[in-house]
């Protein structure tokens, strides 16, 4: 997959965006200023609209939660496809803050944002696709979703 477009690297995983999601609160999806494109935390919504929900280590197993944060990353990736109509107008990911909501014995965090974090990688490439991150633990996220993840991206 080395010479395809991210578009092109999308389509090959076989995988569905869900509709991006509207804001829930006095916030924008994303802004550009400039070369970069700031996304806010996004939650992982899935096809239907629903969300996921639950508690890594609670009622989420970390498999469910690695699940769940690459549901993340597939709503990330609709704000981003509805606000620039292709993948391949990201140059390439900067940063990745991942929240997860877990319990306070829970230690795993990066384990379950590498399911966003390795989408990114076959989206974009490994060179393009993995910058620096952060994984953490959270009491309680909005709703009740497992996992929240806000990224920072550099346009082409």
């Amino acid at each position: 997959m080395d010479n395809l477009s991210a578009d092109q690297r999308f389509e090959k995983l076989g995988l569905v965006l869900p509709a991006p999601p509207a804001p829930l609160g006095v916030y924008k999806p994303c802004l550009i200023d400039g070369k970069y494109l700031y996304v806010s935390g996004h939650g992982p919504v899935r096809e239907d609209k629903s969300l996921i929900i639950g508690r890594v280590g609670e009622t989420l197993d970390q498999q469910e939660g690695k699940l769940a944060a690459q549901q993340v990353g597939l709503t990330i990736l609709a704000t981003i496809k509805s606000q620039l109509g292709s993948f391949d107008k990201v140059k390439r990911v900067i940063k990745v803050l991942g929240m997860v909501n877990c319990t306070a014995d829970f230690e795993k965090h990066p384990f379950v944002i590498n399911g966003c974090s390795e989408l990114f990688a076959k989206v974009w490439g490994e060179e393009n696709g993995i910058g620096v991150r952060s994984a953490v633990g959270m009491g309680s996220l909005p709703d009740n979703i497992p996992v929240e993840v806000e990224a920072l991206f550099e346009l082409v």
